[in-house]
């Protein structure tokens, strides 16, 4: 006894009750292991847990997710005679539901002699978060047949659920049901639907939910919800005027309201807009965040002033993970992976290990830009640092870069290498081949994909019609758009009528690509009216490029390539009249057409040269071997002509 007198005395507890404000607080102040080692301390100490206890230590299990310790405290529950209460019995499941084992948080649920609704909250909980959405309406009709009133907090699960399958027939149900029970005139319901009709692509229903919530019941969760929604749409302009009248009606922003305004502001027309909200955020000193920070460096990055948001991240003292992945990324969205590198090595040597999106980023940014052996730098660096063995969207993004950067054969090892394959790997390598020409593979991969019982999607039609397309397969490229909406119930979207219009008017069927079109069920885009615009060139076709030509005039009338096409086409033909119309239009309307450019590798730095430029540091060099090259290369026809450029621009270089 005097070892458990010694132990109380530490502790200075002397009751259960004592035991459990102890293990209650150190739960509350988030220290769940405090909270274990105190259970721990209490049974030795001779003390057994009563039906208060446990609820307590099931949380910290619960917030540390950790199975093992989960196992140990459900036997101590079996053991006692509370395992039958129904808050020790909801508290288990939902421990077992936040270790993400559904499989024993069933087995407690089943076996519960009495169940509230806050244990079958929690079981539905468990099922939603699992993405066990048709599981979590079955039990949600248990719960009603069982004469369980539902509440507020089973509705917002049911919410959850539809917004995770962006399901607008669904939420819209849920809504009913809520309206029906009346949860619906609670706030906390109402935020929750103003966020979920976003995620489903319903902003108008999104903004009748949030004018419909009293201004008496408005929190700033309530306008953060609605700028979130605005987020998701790009509505900048929505979003900016709701601010102001958030300000109007005496509700202070937070942290939330400005990191969603600035997500909201994620395009150059944007960036004013952007602007005034970081001035706002600095007003009241909410750019000391670093979240905040992070938010401002991508909408900067993203709005095209790169050099603001270099700025905005180089000032900032404390720096996550986060906060280089964001510049990183934005770096290699504007294809400037010279910077983007020299970052990441800044980021190493500082001791900031990447994360799984700042790795991606930057195998994204390669394939791009078809920097190959920087790829299979990062190729390796994803190896060292675990990710590539162990998660399938690495292994994704590595064969969609060696695809791009050319090396079809490299992203074949890696896909005939995966143990697992989800429907992105089939369609990415699917997509390798028919971007690299390599149709009938693209074809027979497509088949064994079928073969494999994997369902393909919206995006794997669309590789495989470009693959048809290139190879000008006709009848395949027929009976593979037929066959997504008879056999996949998938309806045809605007990039697949655009491959069965390229596909068709490479065959010359340009009659045929114009009823495609006239008989769509949507609008035609830019894209469409591009791709039958291209094949009246080859064909020379001047009555349906005019036609085509009109019509992307309109949509896009500053855009340079359609005036440059058609201009083309009436030379072809010798229709100089036409022509020059078209010139005085490019003329009259300032569209100007911009130099091309070409990028090439040397040592894993980027070297641009533009169209009647010459305006590289070595250039002088460059074009004096080129030119004298050149005349040798004219008598012994011995390169081809890009590798032979390649070349010379390396050895000047090097």
């Amino acid at each position: 006894m005097s070892l458990i007198h010694r132990r109380l005395n530490r502790f200075g507890l002397s009751s259960v009750s004592a035991w459990n404000v102890r293990i209650r607080e150190a739960v509350n102040r988030n220290d769940p292991t405090e909270s274990l080692l105190l259970f721990r301390e209490m049974k030795r100490g001779g003390f057994e847990p009563n039906n208060l206890t446990f609820p307590f230590v099931a949380k910290a299990c619960a917030k540390l997710a950790a199975i093992e310790y989960s196992k140990m405290v459900h036997a101590h529950i079996i053991k006692s005679t509370f395992w039958s209460d129904v808050f020790v019995g909801t508290a288990t499941v939902d421990m077992f539901v936040k270790c993400n084992r559904l499989d024993y948080a069933c087995k407690v649920f089943d076996v519960m002699p009495e169940r509230d609704a806050t244990t079958w909250n929690a079981m539905l909980s468990g099922f939603v978060q699992s993405g066990h959405t048709n599981n979590a309406f079955s039990l949600f009709r248990e719960m009603r047949l069982g004469e369980i009133a539902p509440d507020s907090v089973t509705v917002m699960t049911l919410i959850q659920s539809a917004s995770f399958e962006k399901s607008l027939r669904l939420l819209k149900g849920v809504h009913a049901f809520g309206i029906r029970i009346g949860v619906d005139a609670q706030v906390t319901v109402a935020n929750t639907w103003v966020s979920s009709y976003a995620k489903c692509n319903d902003l108008e229903s999104a903004k009748l939910v949030f004018e419909g919530i009293d201004k008496s019941d408005k929190t700033v969760v309530s306008w953060n919800s609605m700028f979130k929604a605005c987020a998701v749409f790009g509505e900048a302009s929505d979003a900016f005027g709701l601010y102001w009248l958030m300000l109007r009606e005496e509700f202070k922003p937070d942290l939330s309201t400005f990191i969603n305004l600035a997500a909201s502001c994620q395009s150059p027309e944007t960036l004013a807009q952007g602007r005034v909200i970081h001035s706002q955020a600095i007003h009241i000193g909410a750019d000391q965040d670093v979240e905040v920070i992070n938010t401002f460096v991508s909408m900067y990055s993203r709005s095209g002033d790169i050099c603001s948001g270099r700025l905005l991240f180089d000032v900032t003292s404390y720096r996550t993970c986060v906060s280089w992945t964001v510049m990183i990324s934005g770096y290699t969205e504007k294809g400037h992976m010279d910077e983007a590198l020299s970052l990441f090595h800044a980021m190493n040597k500082t001791g900031v290990s990447p994360d799984l999106v700042t790795l991606l980023s930057l195998i994204s940014g390669c394939g791009k830009l078809g920097s190959l052996e920087i790829g299979r730098w990062l190729d390796a660096r994803a190896e060292t640092y675990g990710f590539k063995r162990d998660n399938i969207m690495v292994r994704n993004a590595l064969i969609d870069m060696y695809s791009k950067c050319g090396s079809i054969t490299e992203a074949r090892d890696i896909f005939d290498n995966m143990s697992e394959k989800t429907v992105v790997t089939w369609t990415t390598m699917i997509a390798g081949y028919a971007l690299n020409g390599v149709f009938l593979k693209a074809l027979e991969l497509f088949n064994k994909m079928i073969d494999s019982d994997h369902k393909p999607n919206h995006i794997t039609f669309l590789a495989v019609l470009q693959a048809c397309a290139h190879s000008g397969s006709l009848e395949k490229g027929w009976e593979y758009f037929l066959t997504m909406k008879e056999v996949y119930n998938i309806n045809p979207g605007l990039d697949h009528y655009s491959c069965m219009v390229d596909l068709l008017g490479r065959k010359g069927k340009l009659e045929e690509a114009l009823e495609l079109i006239r008989n769509m069920s949507y609008k035609p885009d830019a894209g469409i009216w591009g791709a039958l615009l291209s094949a009246c060139k080859i064909h020379r076709n001047v009555k349906v490029a005019e036609q085509a030509s009109e019509c992307l005039f309109n949509l896009e009338p500053e855009t340079a390539a359609p005036y440059v096409e058609m201009a083309n086409i009436y030379a072809a033909a010798g229709m100089w009249d036409g022509f020059a119309r078209i010139r005085s239009m490019m003329k009259l309307r300032n569209v100007k057409k911009y130099p091309g450019e070409s990028v090439i590798q040397v040592d894993g730095k980027s070297h641009t040269f533009t169209v009647g430029k010459r305006d590289h540091a070595e250039h002088e060099n460059i074009y004096l071997v080129l030119d004298c090259l050149c005349m040798f290369a004219r008598d012994e026809h011995v390169l081809h002509k890009d590798m032979f450029t390649n070349l010379i621009i390396s050895i000047c270089l090097n």
